[in-house]
């Protein structure tokens, strides 16, 4: 064992000697590693500062180059530019020069312009004088021939006129909707005519008024108005409006009418048709003249499958219903409606307030082409007692002691029921007659006639079944013998048929000369009405040409004996 250890130790020592060999080795190649790392940064280090001289000279070569071609192009550009501004300083100047010369001509034109804007300014003040002066005459010739004005009012396109029919093809539906009508003046209607394979024809109609549809319910009563004048002046007026179902006439006559509630709406002031206006003109003209002296009585019939009804008619119980009333010739020739409901009225809301109350019982009935249309003709009339003291008419209140003594004798002699204004008469004649009584009273009575005729059908178009297409049988036949009226009248022929109707049997008296007579024709636009629209045209033109000799003035006192 010792032995052993001996050797051990030995073998020890050799080692430790042989550790100390191999960490003097180590130490030596660290640091010939560390000198070959600092040998390799410095080469490193010297072949980038070459690489990045090497770079240097390249660019700063490069740049010379460039600055050279850079200077060369911004010489030829700066040349260039001296050319362009030279060549754009002698257009400018050249400009300049153009338009002082335009400016000058411009002066020219400005002060011709003037001038002939003063000219055209003279010349349409002269048209618009000899064009009242020739429309005043024409009413002069109107009324001395007794011819039957007639204005013309073309409503606008509706949504409802573009749905076409079924059975139309689609490629002729637009066509439906096409406007066909139009104003060409205030006095002329140019109606575009066309058939398929056939060229389109222009024709036109004259009229003494002709509406656009952008014209205003304003614009139609201001034409309308100077006929009211003519009442309290001692004329009857009939104002009637015609035209083929849709086509505006009693929106014309009375305004919007809401479904369920027809009511006339103060709100739509601006939309109100001719009857409510024209009454409030009526009334307005009266408030004007002394208290007393007029008072007005309202009547409301329709005429509904050739039978005339009574609109304000009352049962035992107060209830209004419309009563069947006949129409009879007197002897005197003229038309009279025996037992005909007359209400007195004192101002324009009552007179509203019954027109409402009959317009209730009018009949109306849903079609293809109206969804509200009429099915009867609606007369509404206001009859004006005038009364007048001594032998002259309408100038009889000129002094206030006359006035005051009128007014005196008026109020003692009025029924109570009539100063109530309660007071519903029952025939025309049953109307306050005590004071024809007094010696130098007397009566004057003068009606304003409103009709609303229902229109004209095409029963292929209106779609109308039952008890519909009867209404539509009498409405087209009522029209048609109203137009033989107007045709017996123009020929003059020894017999006029009224009697072929009730509707003219009717308005006998207006139609035959005995009122100043206004026809409203109702005209729609659309392709679709074209044929409905022509034939209104038609009647329009042969109304207008009928001459019936001057209307005769009220100027005399009523019989006091009733009929």
């Amino acid at each position: 064992k010792e032995e052993r250890i001996v050797v051990l130790e030995t073998e020890n020592a050799v080692l430790h000697l042989k550790l100390a060999e191999y960490q003097g080795l180590a130490g030596r190649s660290t640091k010939e590693v560390l000198q070959l790392y600092a040998a390799h940064g410095q080469q490193m280090k010297l072949q980038r500062s070459s690489v990045v001289t090497q770079l240097h000279g390249a660019i700063k070569k490069r740049l010379k180059q460039d600055l050279k071609s850079l200077h060369s192009v911004a010489l030829e550009l700066s040349k260039d530019f001296q050319r362009q501004s030279k060549t754009c300083l002698y257009q400018v100047l050249a400009a300049v020069q153009g338009i002082q010369l335009q400016h000058e001509a411009m002066r020219m034109f400005q002060i011709k312009a003037f001038d002939l804007e003063q000219s055209l300014q003279e010349v349409t003040e002269r048209y618009e004088k000899e064009k009242q002066k020739r429309k005043a005459l024409h009413n002069s010739l109107v009324e001395l021939r007794g011819n039957i004005r007639v204005h013309c009012r073309i409503r606008p396109l509706l949504p409802f006129d573009a749905a076409a029919e079924h059975s139309v093809p689609q490629d002729r539906q637009r066509n439906f909707s096409e406007k066909v009508a139009y104003a060409a003046d205030d006095e002329t209607v140019l109606v575009k005519c066309s058939r398929p394979g056939h060229a389109s024809v222009n024709k036109t109609f004259q009229f003494e008024r002709v509406y656009n549809d952008l014209e205003s319910q304003d614009a139609v009563f201001a034409d309308v108005a100077p006929l009211l004048t003519s009442l309290l002046d001692g004329y009857n007026v009939c104002i009637m409006a015609y035209g083929q179902t849709g086509s505006g006439k009693t929106y014309t006559m009375l305004g919007p009418q809401l479904e369920g509630n027809l009511a006339f709406s103060i709100e739509e002031e601006s939309e109100l048709g001719i009857i409510p206006r024209a009454t409030e003109e009526v009334f307005r003209l009266i408030s004007e003249k002394p208290p007393g002296s007029y008072w007005v009585e309202v009547s409301v019939v329709e005429v509904y499958n050739n039978e005339i009804f009574d609109l304000l008619a009352k049962d035992s119980y107060g209830k209004v219903f419309g009563i069947k009333r006949d129409v009879v010739t007197t002897r005197e020739g003229k038309s009279d409606v025996p037992l005909l409901t007359h209400e007195t009225v004192e101002n324009a809301s009552e007179f509203l307030h019954l027109v409402n109350r009959g317009l209730q019982l009018r009949v109306t009935h849903p079609t293809l082409v109206h969804a509200h249309s009429s099915r009867s003709h609606l007369v509404v009339t206001l009859t004006i007692t005038t009364v007048v003291f001594g032998d002259n008419f309408g100038t009889l209140w000129e002094d206030e002691q006359t006035s005051q003594r009128l007014n005196k004798e008026a109020s003692c002699t009025f029924p109570q029921k009539m100063r109530d204004n309660k007071s519903t008469s029952s025939s025309r004649a049953s109307s306050p007659v005590q004071l024809e009584g007094t010696e130098k009273m007397k009566q004057v009575k003068t009606r304003l006639q409103l009709v609303d005729l229902a229109g004209s059908e095409c029963v292929g178009m209106s779609g109308v079944t039952g008890a519909a297409l009867r209404e539509t049988s009498f409405i087209n036949r009522s029209l048609s013998a109203l137009a033989d009226v107007l045709g017996a009248i123009a020929e003059q022929r020894a017999h006029v048929p009224y009697r072929n109707s009730k509707l003219t049997h009717l308005l006998q008296d207006s139609v035959g000369g005995d009122a100043k007579l206004l026809v409203m024709l109702c005209i729609a636009p659309g392709q679709k009405y074209l044929t409905e629209s022509m034939q209104s045209l038609g009647f329009g033109t042969r109304a207008r040409q009928v001459q019936r000799g001057q209307v005769k003035k009220k100027n005399f006192p009523v019989p006091s004996k009733a009929k």
